[in-house]
């Protein structure tokens, strides 16, 4: 039977751990886990959800899971190597805390735990903090973390405000530790530094043992790319900021070098499930069968079932074989935000309605496309005198595609 610790590893979850042997962290003792959030954001990005995948599997493994909702610390900021956050107020800071528990509800289930650490650190007591926590803190130490040093080099500086963070957050673990005997703490490798500030607090202050166990950066390996970057757009869980079609799309047109890494990352597929869909992949690497399941699963995982199939069946007319005509109307107003979109009147000639949608430059190169045979309308090949007619629309949409990939959402004007 394979251990957690070997899952973890073969699944791509293991940065860092501060035992000797991450099997004295996962395959002993049930533990407490927990892993911290501030709410820089009204939703979490995908480039977090790694982590939440991780917890996943430590509460299926019977380890008792915590999510601190940073309410205290997201007042301060976390420091960026580049620039200072800007400070954020409590009404915002509240808002945004409620929208991240309801997401993680979603991902994590009803197993996992949520406190919010502005309940016992807004209350703290400055001298008392200093004298019973700053005196184990070094400003030695504090400016050889990465982001702080790359801060203190930079014309902007640090404020004390930021320095001061890896105290608070390290002030997190410990009081965890006391109130629900937590004696791990996870993160991405980033936080490497914060965690390990935790794990010598209580050591130092409580003589006990604690852990640290980060995630590493996740990259694309066709660009190098960190991962949920690569398009220039952050991609969020949040269906208002990132639509589930727009999210499903961003997880099918992963890299072809990165799929399973990705399956094995973001989804809870057995291996064999997985490397059945890498030998379907590797026969006909176009079908790209490897990030439909992707696709599908994670869309599954963060919207639902019902999303998943409405962004592939979308996806299938936009892209695939499938027909506009399969299409309801819920699913077609979805198309109409998938595509650029073109109003269009009746008896308008192809030609017209394929420059006016800039799937052609001119009228002479839309005959020229329309000769080749690359232009459809509705998945159908068209000749150069046909006209748009009430019958080509179905349920207010006609699909006009040049090639496989150059398309437009026709409407009546």
């Amino acid at each position: 039977m394979t251990t957690l610790s070997e899952t973890l590893k073969s699944r791509g979850y293991v940065n860092q751990f501060s035992s000797k042997t991450l099997e004295e962290i996962t395959d002993g003792a049930k533990r407490t886990v927990y892993l911290g959030i501030d709410p820089t954001a009204d939703s979490i990005h995908v480039g977090n959800l790694a982590a939440y995948m991780l917890l996943r599997r430590l509460a299926q493994a019977g380890h008792r899971v915590i999510l601190v909702i940073g309410g205290g610390t997201g007042l301060i900021g976390d420091p960026k190597p580049d620039v200072e956050r800007p400070l954020l107020d409590e009404t915002t800071i509240e808002a945004r805390c409620a929208k991240l528990k309801g997401q993680s509800e979603k991902l994590l289930g009803a197993e996992v735990e949520f406190v919010n650490n502005a309940d016992w650190l807004l209350g703290l007591d400055l001298v008392e903090f200093l004298r019973d926590v700053g005196k184990y803190f070094t400003v030695n130490s504090l400016v050889k973390k990465e982001a702080i040093e790359a801060r203190m080099e930079s014309d902007e500086g640090i404020s004390f405000t930021e320095f001061s963070y890896p105290l608070l957050q390290a002030y997190d673990f410990w009081h965890l530790f006391k109130e629900y005997r937590c004696d791990v703490q996870i993160g991405g490798s980033d936080q490497w530094g914060n965690i390990v500030a935790g794990v010598d607090l209580i050591r130092r202050k409580e003589n006990a043992a604690a852990y640290a166990l980060t995630i590493p950066i996740i990259t694309d390996k066709a660009t190098g790319k960190k991962f949920g970057k690569s398009e220039g757009n952050a991609v969020w869980l949040d269906a208002k900021m990132t639509s589930p079609y727009a999210f499903y799309q961003f997880w099918f047109n992963v890299s072809d070098e990165s799929a399973e890494d990705y399956l094995k990352l973001f989804t809870m597929l057995e291996d064999t499930e997985i490397s059945a869909a890498m030998e379907l992949h590797k026969r006909d690497a176009r079908d790209r069968y490897a990030q439909r399941l992707l696709a599908r699963e994670v869309t599954t995982l963060v919207h639902s079932e019902e999303e998943a199939i409405k962004a592939e069946h979308v996806s299938e007319v936009l892209f695939g074989e499938a027909s506009v005509k399969t299409l309801n109307e819920r699913d077609a107003n979805v198309l109409r935000g998938a595509a650029p979109a073109c109003a269009v009147r009746l008896s308008t000639l192809l030609i017209d309605a394929l420059v006016a949608t800039k799937l052609a430059s001119s009228k002479r190169e839309a005959r020229q496309f329309i000769s080749d045979d690359a232009v459809t309308l509705n998945g159908e090949i068209v000749d150069d005198a046909r006209t748009l007619e009430k019958s080509d629309f179905h349920n207010g949409i006609a699909l006009l595609k040049r090639g496989k990939k150059n398309v437009s959402v026709l409407t009546l004007d």
